[in-house]
């Protein structure tokens, strides 16, 4: 039963993978999402190197990766706020389901999402 309620719990929490074009952009998203509540938690990758085809051509960008931690009811709200703040026409914003977690810790996700 435990077992049943956390898995359950836990498939309420994201992972949301957003690439940006600097640091401070990354920043400004990651601090933004979290004091509006539709994240806990977001961490900053500093440099990955992104391969993609963009209008017909392949290109390769230097950019900064965002994990974002939200929970599922808040995605929207969270993707509304990425997008509005977004220098790129097309942003990656990718959610991920979480299978399993520390119970504590997608407590915490879903009590630092919870609306006002």
């Amino acid at each position: 039963m435990v077992g049943h309620l956390m898995r359950q719990s836990a498939g309420k929490v994201l992972i949301v993978l957003v690439t940006a074009s600097s640091r401070r952009e990354a920043a400004k998203i990651g601090r933004a999402v979290v004091k509006k509540k539709v994240a806990a938690c977001v961490n900053i990758m500093p440099s990955v190197t992104s391969i993609f085809r963009w209008q017909g051509k392949v290109q390769s960008s230097s950019e900064v990766l965002l994990v974002v931690k939200t929970s599922g009811r808040r995605y929207a709200a969270l993707e509304r706020l990425i997008r509005s703040m977004h220098s790129y026409e097309l942003p990656e914003i990718i959610a991920l389901n979480v299978e399993r977690g520390l119970s504590q810790y997608i407590a915490w996700v879903e009590q630092e999402t919870t609306s006002n």
